[in-house]
């Protein structure tokens, strides 16, 4: 019984010091559709729409919140800008959907598709670890106010 104990607290341990070592090491850019007229967003503004609270950029164009489905990149952009967990978000999502408040954003397979979908989406606003060369995508600076 102790060894289990002595393991479980090991686990969760390692998993603690894994994500906060990802975190660290891992770099999240918010990218945004080109015709988006804003190159800065806040914190609070990008939390907003990514959990439903805002559906606009401060210019007044429609934000369409499109994100990864899983993975490091989505658990550090959660962590860092939403300030949920993964099962956290979705359940927030869940319970937005179920109330008719709102509809989860655009969910991607990869990063590659992701950009490929923000590419081609006005005002749609996402997050990678790395662009491509060829791509279009306009890079957002994110500020504290």
């Amino acid at each position: 019984m102790r060894v289990r104990i002595q393991s479980g607290a090991f686990s969760i341990g390692s998993a603690v010091l894994l994500l906060a070592s990802l975190a660290c090491a891992q770099d999240v850019m918010i990218v945004v559709n080109s015709s988006v007229p804003v190159s800065q967003i806040t914190e609070t503004q990008l939390r907003d729409i990514f959990t439903g609270v805002r559906t606009r950029f401060d210019n007044g164009t429609r934000a369409v919140p499109v994100m990864l489905k899983g993975g490091p990149v989505h658990e550090v952009f959660l962590h860092r800008h939403v300030g949920d967990t993964p099962d956290e978000f979705r359940v927030r999502w869940r319970k937005a959907v179920f109330t008719g408040q709102g509809s989860m954003p655009k969910e991607c397979r990869s990063e590659a598709e992701l950009l490929n979908y923000v590419e081609a989406t006005p005002g749609a606003i996402g997050y990678v670890s790395r662009l491509s060369g060829s791509s279009t995508v306009k890079l957002m600076t994110v500020t504290a106010r």
